[in-house]
């Protein structure tokens, strides 16, 4: 089947818009997940019950409802409650908040990680709680677990397709409504090269992040 180049002439800006959102989403999204799921990890080990229990079941709830669902639940439910959000402010919460669920389990692992030992000098020490995390085991914690986070970076973009439903059209979003306009298919070529383009090198860099900080 040959190309019709003035079809992909055609599609490009559009197509860059729909990068500029990816990036975008996946960017924001990705601060929003670590940021949110260190508070998650650090809550979920709260010796108070009252944090540490209700922290546990929401995490739970996000982590085994599908995205689509919450991405709905975000755009059109919780605008009945309070403000609404634009498509690209929503998806990038619900890509957040559902990976935040999952690079909590990450650090948490990196934390039990961390020698007993390293509590036991802190403690020794008499450093205050707050400075025991920051300086002592924080910085051990996240290094261990950098390779991990960034698999799931690679992940969320696989699953930023997704914030096409809410009317955020990102590259997929993009081809898909102007192929549904010119009944062509170039425009899914390029968003497939394009997740490749993207994605493989990042899983590259991830690859020597890991056999670096492993050694």
């Amino acid at each position: 089947m040959n190309w019709n180049w003035d079809v992909v002439a055609d599609f490009m800006p559009r197509f860059w818009d729909g990068v500029l959102v990816t990036l975008q989403a996946l960017v924001l999204g990705s601060l929003l997940a670590f940021s949110l799921g260190l508070v998650w990890a650090i809550a979920q080990r709260s010796k108070v019950k009252l944090i540490r229990w209700p922290v546990v079941g929401i995490t739970e709830f996000i982590r085994n409802t599908p995205l689509l669902v919450q991405l709905f639940f975000l755009f059109y439910v919780v605008p009945e409650w309070g403000p609404s959000m634009s498509p690209l402010v929503t998806g990038v919460i619900g890509l957040g908040l559902h990976y935040s669920t999952y690079t909590a389990e990450v650090y948490r692992a990196g934390i039990d990680g961390v020698p007993v030992g390293q509590w036991e000098a802190a403690t020794a020490l008499s450093l205050p709680r707050t400075r025991t995390w920051t300086a002592v085991i924080l910085p051990q914690a996240i290094r261990r677990v950098i390779p991990a986070l960034g698999n799931y970076v690679v992940a969320m973009l696989k699953d930023s397709p997704m914030i096409a439903v809410i009317g955020a059209f990102e590259m997929l979003g993009e081809a898909r409504a102007f192929s549904n306009e010119t009944f062509t298919f170039e425009a899914y070529t390029i968003v497939g090269v394009a997740f490749i383009v993207i994605a493989y090198p990042a899983s590259l860099l991830i690859r020597a992040m890991e056999r670096r900080l492993v050694k």
